[in-house]
């Protein structure tokens, strides 16, 4: 067998991508300038909340900080303080600006630079959570108890500061040597707790490896992307405000927007089972598919093929209006993945449908009625979200292939040795995962599901973003 060099990056031109999907990076002017003038438009009424110590947690290269948090301890469990870039107050309705945004509906991100949904004087300057700066938010105030489960929750408009700004790894490092500062200490117990409690609703969290596109010298190369505990952590929080705000929307009927998933079918489930005998995976009868994923080595083919098969599980995301649900059932109004009503409202800086939510929530805990603009808009900003989160799913697949398919075209003919997620069913090939550079691709021929098998690459083309393997059982031997 040929062993394969170390391949590490290639030139890669992302601009047909952004071409294909019709992503227009420049802003309107008239909607720069909105952004630019913008102003607190409920700066008169905003509680002073500068005291609270908030920092941020997010990728080393974000300016677009939608979301300053504050842990603590208490005697009876834990208060949790949420900070969420208050795009409310400084976006006026009908505007460029928010005409603009609501055309856009959220941000792309492409490996050589972002599509953004805001001009980023405002998603990265004035409305972002930078630190050292006074800054109006959304405020989330959760109380749990020791077990981390919420006893009151809810959102003000608030003036905050951030203190100073985190990436995942210096977060998981500072938690390894014991020296989270004082907003965190209490992250990483809230943290498996609230993991805890998803896995019991039935949560299912996939830790397949998320192939990342990342500059390389002139160049690009494929990487997995680096996932820690912290970056677990941190989720749980955003989680946890997202199933705040869908309880506050439902309680409220009438107007809202959920983030939900259809549970899936029997047959997807009983076809794991199936996979996990053959693989010789113990998973007791009456244990949520969740938490025998949760229980496997990640780094194990076993689990690398039931995680795969678990995608299919996780299908059907969408948004629910709750005006157009006529007495709805619980299962209309949940997320599978995890385990519970649930909202988008921690990410407006990014993402359209997170100003609505929050409005929602706003106007609800003060008592008061949800702005028109809200009402009026709302079916379709839920529109927006659906059809952008669909380009988004493509354009990332898209950069991905183009990358794998350039990265590799000097080596069609070379064998890798991969593990077999899939085998080949019909007319649909195998699926596998080599390692370096991190492929998931098909491959003709029928390697056993689970084995560690040489495969050849016979095709990689830029030009139509395709890769093909292909595995021959009388070369293996």
């Amino acid at each position: 067998m040929e062993l394969h060099q170390r391949i590490v990056s290639a030139p890669v031109d992302f601009g047909a991508i952004r071409s294909e999907f019709g992503l227009a990076s420049e802003y309107p002017t008239e909607a720069v300038s909105d952004a630019r003038d913008a102003v607190d438009a409920f700066a008169g009424i905003r509680v002073d909340r500068t005291d609270i110590e908030f920092v941020t947690i997010d990728p080393p290269s974000a300016l677009d900080l939608d979301q300053a948090l504050h842990i603590e301890r208490t005697p009876t469990g834990f208060t949790l303080h949420y900070a969420i870039a208050d795009l409310g107050a400084v976006i006026v309705p009908g505007s460029a600006l928010a005409t603009e945004a609501e055309t856009r509906g959220q941000t792309f991100y492409l490996p050589d630079g972002t599509v953004a949904l805001h001009p980023t004087v405002l998603s990265e300057g004035t409305a972002s959570l930078l630190p050292g700066v006074d800054r109006p938010a959304a405020l989330w105030t959760i109380e749990l108890d020791n077990d981390a489960v919420p006893l009151s929750f809810s959102v003000t408009r608030a003036m905050v500061r951030s203190r100073e700004r985190f990436d995942y790894a210096q977060v998981q490092a500072a938690a390894d040597a014991g020296t989270l500062p004082p907003p965190l200490t209490a992250l990483p117990e809230f943290g498996r707790l609230r993991i805890e409690a998803g896995l019991d609703r039935g949560a299912i969290s996939l830790r397949l490896p998320a192939q990342e596109v990342v500059p390389d010298g002139d160049g690009w190369r494929l990487r997995l992307e680096p996932r820690t505990e912290a970056d677990d952590w941190n989720e749980q929080v955003s989680l946890l405000t997202g199933m705040c705000a869908a309880r506050i929307m439902v309680e409220h009927r009438g107007i809202g927007l959920l983030r939900t998933m259809p549970p899936p079918p029997g047959s997807a489930i009983d076809s794991m089972r199936r996979t996990a005998t053959a693989l010789g995976v113990e998973w007791p009868a009456g244990v949520p598919v969740g938490r025998m994923l949760a229980g496997l080595d990640a780094n194990t083919p076993a689990a690398l093929v039931l995680m795969s098969e678990a995608t299919g599980l996780l299908r059907g995301a969408s948004y629910a209006l709750l005006a157009e649900l006529d007495d709805p059932s619980p299962e209309q109004l949940t997320h599978s993945a995890i385990g519970a009503p649930y909202a988008h409202v921690t990410a407006p800086l990014r993402r359209l449908a997170d100003r609505f939510t929050t409005e929602i929530c706003l106007a609800h805990c003060a008592g008061v009625e949800v702005p028109e603009w809200v009402v009026d808009g709302l079916k379709s900003a839920a529109e927006t979200m659906r059809r952008t989160d669909s380009v988004a799913n493509k354009v990332d697949r898209a950069c991905v292939d183009l990358t794998e398919a350039t990265v590799l075209a000097p080596r069609v003919g070379t064998e890798f040795s991969a593990v077999v997620l899939r085998a080949a069913n019909g007319s649909r090939g195998a699926e596998i995962f080599i390692a370096d550079p991190p492929i998931l691709g098909r491959c003709d021929g029928a390697p056993l599901e689970g084995a560690t098998v040489p495969v050849r690459l016979t095709v990689a083309d830029p030009d139509t973003r395709t890769i093909a393997f292909a595995y021959d059982a009388d070369r293996s031997h």
